[in-house]
């Protein structure tokens, strides 16, 4: 039989933003992984997964998602990580990895499946989409991602708050993830930008601790490491243009 990897997006953090196809991969998977820092604390991912799976079907594996520096630990984790899922794989046929967002969009599921296509030859990989975190905060903050022929752009802000200022300076909306240890930067990159205005800013998305303030109220961080940012589009108070 060949062996199946899923990854499954669980959302930002509210357990009822977990899709119905997402719940049925999860809850069809022999064994479901979810990523734990190697601090040990529950995570996102994790805490989603509880409400829909059994304790004892969730595997816990210590991925290094906080090494930013040393990059040989960084791969040895990423190394370890691989094993064990592969291992899993063998033992049970089916697998699921569950990301928090989308499994195609920024998640550590992409290296994962990489890593799990050298180790086990064969293996069929799926993905289930997941709610990503600018929609939850679009939805909550009341920001309006995209109008008529609007672009939309997304930009991880650990690739440089440059890289963010020069998406501001375009057309469209602006999505920055990943932006908390940066917040001073962006703060003046909208104001330098003239976006600043309409703009929201959101945290822990759908947990206890959430936050979600207009772009005035930025603080000057550092912030949670997952904090969004939406900078909607210039619009002009019509009815947007072309669909």
């Amino acid at each position: 039989m060949t062996a199946l990897l899923t990854g499954v997006g669980v959302g930002p953090g509210d357990p009822e933003l977990v899709t119905v196809k997402g719940v049925n991969a999860l809850r069809a998977a022999a064994a479901v992984v979810v990523p734990v820092l190697d601090t040990g604390e529950r995570g996102r991912a994790e805490a989603t997964v509880l409400h829909y799976v059994d304790a004892e079907r969730v595997v816990r594996v210590v991925f290094a998602l906080n090494e930013r520096t040393d990059r040989a630990r960084r791969e040895a984790a990423w190394d370890a990580a691989g094993a064990r899922v592969a291992e899993l794989l063998r033992e049970h046929g089916t697998v699921a990895f569950a990301t928090i967002g989308d499994p195609n969009v920024y998640s550590t599921f992409t290296y994962l499946a990489h890593t799990i296509r050298e180790l086990v030859p064969g293996v069929r990989v799926e993905t289930v989409p997941g709610i990503t975190a600018m929609q939850e905060l679009a939805a909550r903050g009341g920001a309006v991602l995209t109008e008529g022929t609007e672009p939309l752009t997304l930009v991880p802000v650990t690739a440089g708050a440059a890289v963010l200022k020069e998406a501001l300076a375009g057309p469209g909306t602006v999505v920055a993830y990943k932006f908390g240890r940066l917040a001073a930067e962006v703060a003046a990159a909208l104001r330098e930008t003239g976006r600043t205005e309409g703009a929201v800013w959101g945290s822990s998305l759908g947990l206890p601790e959430e936050s979600i303030r207009p772009a005035a109220e930025l603080l000057d961080g550092p912030l949670p490491y997952l904090s969004t940012l939406i900078a909607p589009a210039r619009r002009d108070g019509g009815r947007g243009g072309k669909l």
